[in-house]
């Protein structure tokens, strides 16, 4: 990255350092974070909203959405920049899982915002997005993305996430 990007991304990390370590908070975006981890808490958040609403055709979008999103950001994406991941030293809470992938963009925060705005499409609007939000944040709290990596991410989730509600309304 541009070093006036990692600047940024050092004063963010030398912000947010104050919420590190308060037991709530640790709580709510390590449990975030690994909820994440393989869409697994939006896989699930599918299946829910197509019971809860009827219709298999929810999970079945959602689910194509993320492998679409996940397949893009995972593959070809990271494998343009190959930022390496923030330095943490020590033990983390909950023992999170340490990605073999490069850093930037942040699959997490993608994924989420395809996730929002796939889920948002019959129920809870602002809500997923809130849910979005705090899990893209949780990879900054638990140091393994820099700010400058969710925010990458975030914005190609909104991009993705657009293309894949427009394909999913106009199959439903």
């Amino acid at each position: 990255m541009h070093p006036s990007i990692d600047r940024l991304d050092d004063r963010l990390d030398e912000a947010w350092e104050t919420l590190r370590g308060i037991p709530a908070l640790d709580r709510i975006f390590y449990t975030a974070s690994e909820a994440a981890d393989f869409s697994v808490l939006w896989h699930t958040l599918g299946v829910v909203q197509a019971i809860v609403e009827d219709d298999p055709k929810i999970a079945l979008a959602l689910s194509a959405a993320l492998g679409v999103e996940s397949a893009l950001i995972n593959g070809p994406v990271k494998s343009l920049f190959k930022r390496s991941r923030p330095v943490h030293v020590g033990e983390r809470p909950l023992n999170l899982r340490q990605p073999k992938t490069t850093s930037f963009p942040s699959g997490h925060a993608s994924a989420a915002m395809v996730a929002a705005a796939m889920l948002s499409r019959r129920s809870g609007g602002p809500l997923w997005y809130v849910l979005a939000g705090i899990v893209a944040l949780s990879r900054i709290h638990v140091r393994i993305h820099h700010g400058s990596d969710v925010a990458g991410g975030l914005i190609a989730g909104v991009a993705l996430g657009a293309a894949a509600r427009r394909l999913a309304d106009a199959w439903h």
